[in-house]
């Protein structure tokens, strides 16, 4: 394994790991004849990437780009975003992914909110980025990626550069808070390096072997667990990140074998999508020693592990802090949500609204630290340009993780819950108050409540309760049409405006409509009281089932 310490960058790291690993491979992607680019596979060695970077180095550095720039990068799941990632890292550039499901207002947010100074681009998805740049106060420099040695703008001149080290701000990633818009998590190179060597060096089934692992990923790269926590671990120990452009239930296995896979990583929706598969005799045809990942359902957890004969190894993790939680030491707790027990360097606590400990097997928040003295060593960073928002949740000398989970008397801690306003679908945490503020804005809608409902493939759905305007108050027409006949019309109405400016997983899979929501004396909704505790809100009349347009018109 490389070593690192404190002080190690990411250029220096990995241009190590080139050296010392040279032939070895270091990504690969599957083969797929549907693909648009490697529809044959591809692979690329430790030497032949680091000569790549070192192009792309030379180029940037050229063009005037170094520390204290961001540049953002669209390039979906493609082996060019790793590349790009590694050569801007080195010479000290911030990267800012970008989600290629965010619609043209969402994209925009993150440009002026990033303040990136190039976005490099697929020719595919230009027309999808101009407009958002349109839309956008903050207009950046565009080079796409397929002519990137010919049009390469020059970066405007910066007085004062910051000098490069382990603390410098390697990539921001955009999550979802209860604030409504997404936060800019800001991510410095000894987080990500930190990940890696946490990761490769947890033990026990989740043991990872110098040069003879092969990790295959189908989460996106714009996420942390793809582009840091299994990448870094990769690079650390010679091994090879296998990354498929997108998660696909019925090319799984078939990839998982044809790439000689011995790790997986999962979400809890991918589980039951691969148990619906017909059974096969070569569902335990493949060389997968274990699987990682976070949300499998207590009653699949089991039966997944007998079928295909692998430990799903559950973790907790999150953007701002990405060395995860893991039940990785026999005997596991299979089916009871256990995501491991606080350790050094990642301490665990679980307390009430107060911040008070609470007895073992009693709900409550968790928070963590990595140590007394250190407590927010190889954290994020911040959240950009929010101090009062990064301070907040580190009240108290704990980071507040908002997950609601219990400590049974073993210390293993236990999944339950998230707390309110955020829901948890196909491993996408959406607010729902950016769902709201966009149906508010809608001239039909009076008021409305955004909740998750129990999805048993998605894990969770997003509902809108929703209180429509009377007839007449509202005025003119509505996307050119007047108001609607009838509220099957209507819900199909708001769906596609949701449809049209929010990413696909965040629009409305169930709608329904009611005379009021209940609220406080300050008018204060009050979500908990929309439904009662023991009712499903999907079998209740009048609730419309929007999911398969969503599937459609994804």
């Amino acid at each position: 394994m490389i070593q690192i310490d404190d002080s190690t960058t990411i250029g220096e790291a990995f241009f190590k790991a080139a050296g010392l690993f040279g032939t070895s491979s270091l990504f690969a992607v599957p083969l797929n004849p549907a693909r648009s680019y490697h529809p044959d596979g591809y692979e690329i060695s430790y030497a032949d990437a680091a000569d790549a970077v070192r192009v792309l180095m030379k180029q940037y550095n050229e063009a005037g780009y170094g520390p204290g720039q961001r540049i953002g990068l669209f390039l979906e799941n493609r082996p060019e975003h790793i590349l790009h990632k590694l050569a801007l890292n080195a010479l000290g550039v911030c990267c800012v992914p970008m989600n290629p499901d965010y619609r043209a207002g969402e994209l925009a947010y993150v440009l002026e909110h990033s303040h990136v100074d190039l976005v490099v681009v697929l020719q595919s998805r230009q027309a999808q980025l101009g407009d958002a740049i349109a839309l956008a106060s903050w207009q950046p420099p565009v080079v796409v990626s397929e002519s990137f040695t010919d049009t390469l703008p020059r970066s405007l001149e910066l007085d004062g550069r910051p000098t490069l080290t382990s603390e410098t701000p390697a990539s921001i990633l955009y999550t979802s808070g209860t604030t409504g818009r997404p936060k800019g998590c800001v991510l410095s190179h000894r987080y990500e390096l930190a990940a890696g060597a946490w990761y490769a060096t947890r033990g026990g089934l989740a043991t990872i072997h110098s040069q003879k692992d092969r990790l295959y990923n189908p989460l996106p790269l714009f996420h942390v667990n793809a582009s840091i926590l299994s990448f870094w671990c990769m690079v650390l120990t010679g091994n090879c990140q296998i990354q498929t452009d997108r998660f696909q239930p019925s090319r799984w296995w078939q990839e998982v074998r044809q790439s000689e896979a011995t790790i997986i990583h999962y979400l809890g929706v991918v589980i039951p999508m691969l148990l619906n598969q017909p059974a096969s005799p070569l569902d335990q045809d493949h060389r997968v020693r274990f699987g990682l990942g976070a949300g499998v359902e207590p009653q699949l957890h089991h039966v997944f592990e007998e079928r295909f004969g692998l430990p799903l190894l559950e973790i907790w993790g999150m953007t701002e802090i990405v060395r995860a939680f893991v039940d990785n030491m026999p005997p596991r707790q299979v089916g009871t949500r256990a995501f491991g027990k606080s350790v050094p360097g990642l301490e665990a606590r679980v307390v009430d609204d107060q911040d008070c400990v609470v007895q073992d097997d009693v709900p409550g928040e968790l928070i963590v630290r990595h140590s007394e003295t250190t407590p927010r060593k190889d954290f994020f960073t911040c959240y950009l340009d929010d101090e009062q928002a990064t301070e907040e949740v580190w009240r108290g000398g704990w980071f507040h993780t908002g997950d609601i989970v219990r400590r049974d008397q073993d210390g293993m801690l236990h999944f339950i819950d998230r707390r309110k306003h955020i829901i948890r679908r196909s491993g996408e945490n959406i607010a729902a108050a950016e769902i709201e503020a966009m149906l508010l804005a809608h001239p039909l809608v009076r008021q409305v409540a955004v909740i998750p409902v129990r999805d048993e493939v998605r894990e969770e759905e997003v509902l809108a309760c929703i209180v429509l305007k009377e007839a007449g108050d509202v005025t003119g027409d509505v996307d050119g049409s007047c108001y609607p006949a009838s509220l099957e019309q209507t819900g199909q109405q708001l769906f596609s405006y949701c449809m049209k400016n929010l990413a696909y997983y965040k629009a409305p899979g169930w709608i329904w409509f009611t005379d009021q929501i209940p609220t406080t004396g300050t008018q204060k909704i009050q979500k908990h009281r929309i439904f009662a505790p023991d009712v499903d809100p999907r079998s209740l009349q009048g609730m419309m089932d929007m999911r398969l347009l969503k599937k459609r018109d994804r």
